[in-house]
């Protein structure tokens, strides 16, 4: 491999003749070989955006040029297009403020901006710190890009993918309202309840949980922009931050806002700690959901087979004909990865060391993450199982008459007591309770009748009494 020597603050480095990047970036590659991840996509484009419109403002404020402003200007352009995705290559394990990749990123732009106007990589001709990095530090850089980035994928790909599913949720449970089935808890039978209102539990559970990453994102929206080195705003002009977020908020869609509090807004970050704790709260409810779908779909002979689940793949390679509910087990497996994020995120946010959080890379790394594994995993969970699910309506109404519950009916006209002898006697026998009532002639065969109908028990309302 070709090489060519750049120099740094620390000397000499060897760097690949070809490369965008220079001295500082060739260190970090050096010291960091560590897990083979990278900043993510959304990540790289956030930072790209954030460097074009610094330079941009800092050129409008007289403080750059107007040709390094035009080629920083273009060079971020790519950058934020993936078109110099191969140059960003550091490893997410790195220095806690993540000021390797802010470099890399402003070597890379300088590099390329130099190129732009005719100059040779490595000339300096456009600086990465005096002229890139004009107004900024890693500090506050990579942070407001943390949030940048999560903001515009949860508007994206996560809120709309979520979205999608709970109206098929909602429609399922239109389509199901008039089937009854047996109730649960603790895994045993309980009264009866219609399937259409467990799939608009199911629906609200993703309503709420919608609620709740939108009030989160609300934390997002305040960058550190403009905080520097520590928070006090040294090296930066008094208005770099505002109209910077403000052609960010343009180009965004979203109302971004600069610090109340640069010292809060660096040494912590409690917004991605919070985005994380909702992205959670969405694991949880999407595991609930995809792993009641699983049960009730159980079968299709020998389990509770209330619902028929698409058929989307083979599901042995020893037995045939068997179909597995792979789609269920795919969207659990992301939860329990999403969940496993926010330990980390949550660690990470622990150590806001006096005035830096020193987690960063790892933090905006599972963050996003997560933002993009609970957007596939539920876009293709809506689309492969739950818009293509079926009811066995026979089987659910076997299964209600079957159940010791429906006795509960009976508890306002013949006590608890007495009811609870006519189950277990059904229990032993085999039998129904409806068959054990009508031949302990307990109540008028037309008063049963209209007790044991399951359909007022899916209803508030005492049966015989208030309805």
């Amino acid at each position: 491999m070709k090489m060519r020597i750049e120099a740094d603050s620390m000397g000499e480095m060897p760097v690949p003749a070809d490369a965008l990047y220079g001295a500082q970036t060739a260190r970090a590659l050096a010291n960091f070989p560590i897990s083979g991840l990278r900043f993510s996509r959304p990540f790289i484009h956030a930072l790209g955006m954030l460097k074009q419109q610094a330079a941009r403002v800092n050129g409008a404020l007289g403080l750059l040029d107007e040709e390094r402003m035009t080629a920083i200007m273009a060079a971020a352009a790519e950058v934020i297009n993936g078109e110099l995705d191969e140059h960003f290559v550091l490893d997410i394990y790195q220095t806690g403020s993540g000021t390797s990749t802010n470099m890399n990123a402003n070597e890379v732009i300088a590099n390329r901006a130099a190129q732009i106007l005719g100059r040779q990589i490595g000339s300096n001709a456009v600086h990465p710190n005096d002229h890139v990095n004009l107004g900024q530090s890693s500090n506050d850089v990579i942070p407001s890009a943390m949030h940048l980035a999560a903001v515009l994928e949860l508007r994206r790909d996560l809120l709309p993918a979520l979205s999608g599913l709970q109206q098929s949720l909602e429609e399922k449970a239109r389509d199901f309202d008039d089937i009854i089935k047996i109730g649960r808890t603790h895994l045993q039978d309980a009264t009866p309840v219609r399937l259409g209102q467990v799939f608009s539990g199911y629906a609200r559970q993703l309503a709420l949980a919608l609620h709740g990453l939108e009030a989160a994102e609300d934390g997002l929206l305040e960058l550190p922009l403009g905080g520097t080195a520590v928070g006090s705003g040294l090296n930066t002009h008094p208005q770099f931050a505002e109209q910077v977020i403000a052609a960010l908020s343009t180009l965004g869609g979203r109302p971004f806002r600069e610090a109340i509090n640069h010292f809060e807004a660096q040494a912590a970050r409690d917004a991605a700690v919070a985005m994380s704790g909702a992205l959670k709260r969405t694991a949880c409810a999407l595991y609930k959901i995809a792993n009641d779908i699983r049960f009730l779909g159980s079968g299709p002979r020998c389990g509770l087979g209330e619902l028929r689940l698409p058929p989307v793949q083979p599901g042995s390679s020893i037995m045939p004909g068997k179909v597995n509910p792979v789609l269920c087990e795919s969207l659990m497996q992301v939860c329990a990865q999403v969940i496993g994020n926010d330990a980390a995120i949550t660690l990470g946010g622990l150590s806001g060391n006096f005035e830096l959080n020193v987690m960063m890379p790892v933090m905006i790394h599972n963050l996003l993450g997560s933002i993009a594994l609970l957007a596939g995993a539920a876009r293709q969970f809506d689309h492969g199982c739950v818009k293509g699910l079926d009811a066995d309506r026979q089987r659910c109404a076997s299964l209600v008459e079957e159940s010791l519950a429906m006795c509960t009916a009976l508890v306002p006209a013949i006590g608890y007591d007495r009811a609870a002898q006519i189950a277990k006697e059904a229990y032993r026998s085999g039998r129904t309770v409806r068959q054990i009532a009508l031949e302990q002639q307990i109540l008028p065969a037309q008063e049963l009748e209209r007790l044991l109908d399951p359909l007022p028990m899916t209803e508030p309302g005492v049966p015989g009494k208030t309805r």
